[in-house]
């Protein structure tokens, strides 16, 4: 790993260079209600949500709103929040971050969506470009 190397734990949101985020690179996305995965291009207010590692959460800042932690290593077990969703060519199952974390980004983008995080059973195995 380069000294200068960047990772983006949510998908299409901020960058940060600290080394332990290594682990969490695109371990989140956000997707509109209909489930559709939400980039930069579909929705450009995500370059600035800020993301940090503190404390086992992936703090989210963003202008005008309070900081969003959504705790690191937590997958719900409860298949109610498991979902299948399509990310470039490839289907994936994910974990939904709940009504708090949905309100905070909608709120934000002003788009109706959801913060969903990459269930370990299937990682995207290739992001669009």
């Amino acid at each position: 790993m380069s000294a200068d190397a960047v990772f983006q734990p949510i998908a299409q949101c901020g960058h940060t260079a600290q080394p332990e985020a290594a682990a969490y690179h695109r371990q989140w996305l956000v997707a509109n209600d209909s489930g559709q995965w939400l980039n930069r291009e579909l929705c450009p207010r995500l370059a600035e949500v800020t993301v940090e590692l503190r404390l086992g959460y992936l703090v989210l800042r963003a202008p005008g709103m309070l900081r969003m932690d959504i705790p690191l290593d937590v997958i719900e077990d409860d298949d109610s929040v498991r979902y299948s969703m399509k990310v470039g060519e490839q289907i994936i199952d994910v974990v939904d971050e709940g009504e708090l974390a949905a309100a905070w980004i909608s709120n934000f983008v002003q788009v109706p969506c959801r913060i969903l995080k990459v269930h370990p059973d299937t990682p995207v195995s290739v992001w669009p470009a």
